[in-house]
């Protein structure tokens, strides 16, 4: 049996624990009073900063999807808080063959589907694992199981995963939001409908989802780790930060997450709310198209990256030491990061950027398209960008759209220049092979179209050791072609800051930006249910 894969690995990614009520001792154990809440405290709301649009686990996106995903159903396995070893979930063990290939999961019995249309609160099964692991291999929009061969049940209670080859990140990708467990019948049942009906085994289950509004899910009583401290758990979409700051203020939310600018300042300043600060395992950063138009062209990419002062934008865009200046397609937080690649990373210089243009044949400049979500942060980036590039004669026009359009729009490969945030795992592979494979161009990862045979061969040989110092030297030569192949900028590493009131128990902050609000760290007993107090 591994249970624990990953000593070596996460280094920034610390827990912050906020307990109402618990005056200065920020030392107590979160779990201490974990059995003296109360079983229903009433509704816990909470705002993402962009609008879910895709439910259904094989299709979603972004991370304002997988954290409704994460509350309706559950994985196999999860990371613990710290983000250092795996614990069971709906898998109680789990072995692993010599030649890292095949894993074989014992699965949890008495666990029970939520009671709705389809499924109507049958047990879960070995079927329904093998069955959901093989959908999300086949049909994941963004390949989060792409190294799984075949899942099948070779148990009453037991299945077993042939990879296609080993890889070191297998349980990890177990633990994503999109391999999360689901029920045939529902699936089938609801169609094309099935993610605004998504159903699980989790704590909650989805009472009423509002397109660009809301969503909102009801406890599940019969929640196989015991029945959440919440009666009501809603998630709210307010992409302007300040709306989002306000809404807590004034009781509207509980928690406000992804603030950013100004409600930094807000919150912080504000009495009978908190702000909470965590080094995020998130980069922001901007893409090119190295597949078509003219930023096709390197010289076309490196005039683009030359000609914008990144120590500007970031003072412009973050004023109350929200992020960190970035360099690398990784964040600090992860054991692949390697500073003295730092060195690759463009410099503001429009004499160059002019000259490459010229180089290129854009001497008079060209049009192109900066495609963005609709938060008030890609907006003023995006509009600064504009600024910039008409310094050297290039016109771009910029297209704003909720998250849905805008991640469609960049996984078609037809955005000449995206920008967004990149949140994951300390794991290189959930950054680097995400970004720059092949294998990923028709995802939102790598919808710049990036391809280069020795990257995708780094990138392979990363994953087919388990040996920490081999994976790392792996992935730095893959990170160092892809940079001076300049298909993007990778220009901060942000916080996680969050606004939390008083009303909020036992709320841990993580560092892969995941809300948890009832937790089992060891399979058995519920060590953290979040609740809420009037």
């Amino acid at each position: 049996m591994k249970k624990k894969l990953l000593s070596l690995l996460l280094v920034g990614a610390m827990s912050l624990c906020m307990l109402a009520g618990c005056g200065g001792d920020d030392q107590k154990d979160p779990a201490a009073n974990a059995g003296d809440v109360a079983a229903s405290n009433g509704t816990l709301t909470v705002s993402l900063s962009s609008s879910a649009a895709k439910l259904d686990p094989i299709h979603y996106s972004g991370t304002y999807e997988s954290q409704i995903i994460q509350q309706i159903c559950d994985r196999l396995v999860e990371y613990n808080d710290t983000m250092d070893d795996y614990v069971p979930s709906l898998a109680t063990s789990w072995s692993v063959s010599p030649d890292g290939v095949t894993y074989v999961f014992q699965i949890r019995q008495g666990v029970h589907f939520q009671n709705t249309q389809y499924a109507q609160g049958r047990e879960m099964t070995a079927e329904d694992v093998a069955y959901s692991l093989n959908r999300s291999a086949q049909y994941s929009d963004n390949n989060r199981l792409s190294m799984l061969d075949k899942a099948e049940v070779t148990g009453d209670w037991e299945v077993t995963c042939t990879l296609k080859g080993a890889n070191a990140s297998f349980l990890t990708a177990l633990t994503d939001a999109g391999n999360s467990v689901i029920a045939k019948e529902e699936v089938e049942g609801w169609g094309d409908n099935f993610g605004y009906n998504l159903s699980g085994t989790g704590p909650f289950y989805m009472e009423k989802f509002e397109l660009d509004e809301q969503a909102v899910l009801v406890a599940n009583d019969e929640y196989w780790l015991g029945e959440p401290a919440l009666d009501k758990l809603v998630f709210k979409f307010i992409t302007d930060s300040n709306q989002a700051a306000n809404a807590l203020l004034t009781g509207a939310v509980d928690i406000a997450t992804s603030l950013s600018g100004e409600a930094i300042n807000t919150v912080d300043k504000a009495e009978n709310v908190e702000l909470l600060k965590i080094e995020d395992l998130k980069i922001n950063y901007v893409r090119f198209n190295s597949q078509q138009g003219p930023t096709a062209d390197i010289r076309v990419r490196q005039a683009l990256a030359a000609a914008v002062d990144f120590d500007a934008v970031r003072k412009a865009l973050y004023r109350y030491d929200e992020v960190k200046a970035g360099y690398l397609p990784l964040p600090y937080g992860s054991w692949g990061y390697d500073a003295s690649l730092e060195a690759l990373a463009p410099t503001y210089d429009v004499d160059k950027a002019k000259q490459l243009l010229a180089d290129a044949g854009y001497a008079d400049g060209f049009e192109i398209t900066i495609n963005v979500s609709n938060t008030e942060e890609r907006k003023t980036l995006a509009t600064m960008l504009q600024g910039y590039w008409a310094e050297i004669g290039v016109t771009a026009k910029v297209a704003v759209n909720e998250w849905g359009t805008f991640s469609d729009t960049v996984c078609s490969g037809q955005s000449d220049v995206y920008a967004m945030s990149w949140s994951w795992y300390p794991d290189p592979y959930f950054f680097l092979n995400k970004l720059f494979s092949s294998e990923e161009t028709t995802a939102i990862g790598n919808g710049a179209g990036y391809v280069n045979d020795y990257v995708d061969e780094m990138l392979t040989k990363a994953f087919e050791t388990t040996d920490i110092a081999e994976r790392a030297d792996y992935y730095g030569k893959a990170m160092e072609q892809a940079m001076k192949d300049c298909v993007g900028i990778y220009y901060a590493n942000p916080y996680g800051m969050y606004g939390i009131n008083g009303r909020v128990q036992d709320f841990v902050a993580r560092a892969d930006g995941r809300l948890r609000f009832i937790v089992s760290e060891d399979g058995n007993t519920v060590s953290r249910n979040v609740s809420v107090v009037d």
